[in-house]
């Protein structure tokens, strides 16, 4: 069966496919495998730019990743005591050959079928990618990063070690994490639920951003939030890093509490990118 996109995008944005218990297409199977084919080339993505530079979920698309959860039955993936795998038959791990020019070192790492990742991306044991992810060219995973399902990484990016990047299934016109072409993500970040970080940021070690995150910008002296249209959105070449602020109620303050605030200090400029310069002997 040979569909052109279009007619793919028409018929996944069929709710009959999917919705209200109706019966599954006899074709159900072969347009799954299809779309999942598709993603795992870079034709179709899970999220797209629009000419504003916003980002947008591709709703189809995840209706298509989430037939695959209905059509699978759960099986043996791989057994070898101590350990086994069960997942649903139609989601097993990614295998890649020398001609797709990914590094994969050893170790246990896995990437879920239905994700993407460019010519010389590199994956540093053990790390998780998983189903509609997009992994830009020459872009570093580190040691247990996690990629979450639909999450968008761009080009030349560095997630360090043990990076969190959520991902998002469901609803399916929810936006998933965005992080765009050479963000350097710091170790033990973790960056959640739609949240959009723009070209040549940095998130220092240990930021976390969430959509009620608010971000004290230091340089601009205003607030970075999300809103009910809007996801949060760190500004292109921002350095974010841990911060803190003060519990005003009473009690808080006779605590001496205070709650964890990302805070923007400074935007990035040549001497950043000396201490931020990934390591191009490596790749």
């Amino acid at each position: 069966m040979a569909l052109t996109l279009a007619e793919l995008e028409a018929r996944f944005s069929d709710p009959l496919l999917l919705d209200g218990g109706a019966p599954l297409a006899h074709d159900a199977q072969q347009l799954f495998d299809t779309v999942i084919a598709h993603l795992e080339r870079g034709d179709v993505r899970a999220a797209r730019k629009d000419e504003n530079g916003t980002w947008h979920a591709v709703p189809w698309v995840k209706r298509a990743i989430l037939l695959g959860f209905r059509l699978g039955k759960v099986s043996e993936m791989a057994s070898s005591a101590p350990f086994s795998f069960l997942d649903k038959h139609t989601f097993p791990t990614r295998e890649f050959r020398v001609e797709n020019q990914v590094r994969i070192v050893p170790g246990g790492s896995t990437v879920r079928r239905g994700a993407y990742l460019a010519p010389n991306v590199v994956c540093m044991p053990p790390m998780y990618i998983n189903v509609g992810a997009y992994v830009g060219r020459g872009t570093m995973v580190d040691s247990h990063a996690l990629v979450g399902s639909c999450a968008q990484i761009g080009e030349r990016v560095h997630l360090s070690a043990a990076a969190q990047i959520g991902g998002v299934l469901e609803p399916i016109n929810a936006s998933p994490v965005i992080i765009e072409d050479d963000v350097i993500v710091g170790g033990n970040c973790g960056v959640y639920e739609g949240t959009v970080v723009r070209t040549k940021a940095v998130l220092g070690a240990g930021v976390i951003l969430t959509r009620g995150t608010p971000v004290y910008d230091l340089v601009k002296e205003t607030v970075h939030r999300a809103t009910a249209d809007q996801p949060l959105i760190i500004p292109e070449g921002a350095v974010v890093v841990p911060g803190a602020r003060r519990v005003t109620s009473s009690y808080g303050e006779a605590q001496g509490l205070s709650l964890q605030t990302p805070v923007i200090v400074k935007y990035r400029d040549d001497k950043t990118d000396a201490a931020t310069a990934l390591e191009a002997w490596l790749r």
